[in-house]
């Protein structure tokens, strides 16, 4: 019989979904990189941040991330979350900048600041492009941001003016944790299924806090919860689960349809857009 010949399997240039989100993010980040002077990345230690760091420190593998990490602190963070923070710093040897956005800008005179906000997490933040024209007063209008058409970026800005650069707006809180689990990030321990003492207070649970003082009729108890998203201690709830691994998040996500922020920010509950207008006034 005549020698078979191996099949050799044809060349595909095909990305899987989780690689067309990660080169888009990377697209955008170069770009940054090219067009201003001072770009500054924001690092909360949160899971949006923790994969947007790795998204830029691939993006310029083998160098050095070459701007500076910036947390915006409220002193009201989880201990966790500043360990984490600051382990990751340490590790990957960045500067790091702890201060309010608009101080941090006037100070450091940054011209583009990258954060990990992403469109599916509230309405406000669905209307933002990637690139955030804000105005000489950090001040955010929905009617004067730039087309982006065929993922050209216009980030012409004048002396006071800055843009505010979101690499993740097209990802979903499941695409964040798939990608995390493809690439094995680390993240602070709060994000899995933990034993916490906690009280309800309009519908969410609270971690017992010094920073947090109980209202009459509120009770602590133990419970088995992790964090969606982690923030501002006073106002970020947890949501009771048993998933303590990143495979079982997953499986969690997977079917929840409430957002993070919807099940769990006191902050986005003021109003219907409560959001849009904190963005109006130059919040991130």
């Amino acid at each position: 019989m005549p020698p078979t010949t191996p099949s050799i399997p044809p060349t595909t240039y095909e990305l899987s979904h989780l690689q067309a989100l990660e080169a888009e993010a990377i697209h955008v980040i170069r770009e940054v990189a090219a067009e201003f002077e001072r770009p500054v990345l924001l690092f909360s230690g949160g899971k949006d941040s923790a994969v947007m760091l790795h998204v830029g420190v691939k993006a310029f593998a083998p160098a050095r991330l070459p701007f500076a990490v910036m947390h915006v602190d409220t002193g009201h963070n989880f201990p966790e979350v500043m360990a984490y923070r600051d382990r990751r710093v340490a590790e990957l040897g960045l500067r790091l900048v702890v201060a309010s956005v608009q101080d941090a800008i006037a100070e450091h005179r940054f011209d583009a600041v990258f954060g990990g906000a992403r469109r599916d997490e509230e309405k406000a933040r669905a209307k933002e492009r990637m690139f955030s024209f804000r105005d000489d007063f950090g001040q955010w209008d929905p009617k004067n941001q730039r087309p982006e058409l065929w993922n050209l970026y216009n980030g012409r800005h004048r002396q006071g003016e800055h843009i505010r650069v979101f690499p993740l707006s097209n990802w979903t809180e499941l695409d964040i944790w798939q990608y995390i689990a493809a690439e094995q990030i680390d993240l602070p321990s709060i994000y899995l299924a933990h034993r916490r003492r906690v009280f309800e207070r309009d519908g969410m649970l609270l971690a017992e806090s010094d920073l947090v003082p109980l209202l009459p009729g509120e009770e602590v108890v133990e419970r088995m919860v992790r964090f969606r998203t982690v923030g501002d201690a006073t106002c970020t709830g947890a949501v009771e689960s048993s998933a303590d691994s990143v495979a079982a998040i997953i499986e969690e996500t997977a079917v929840t349809r409430i957002t993070e922020r919807g099940a769990t920010r006191a902050d986005d509950r003021i109003s219907e857009a409560g959001m849009e207008d904190r963005k109006r006034e130059g919040y991130f």
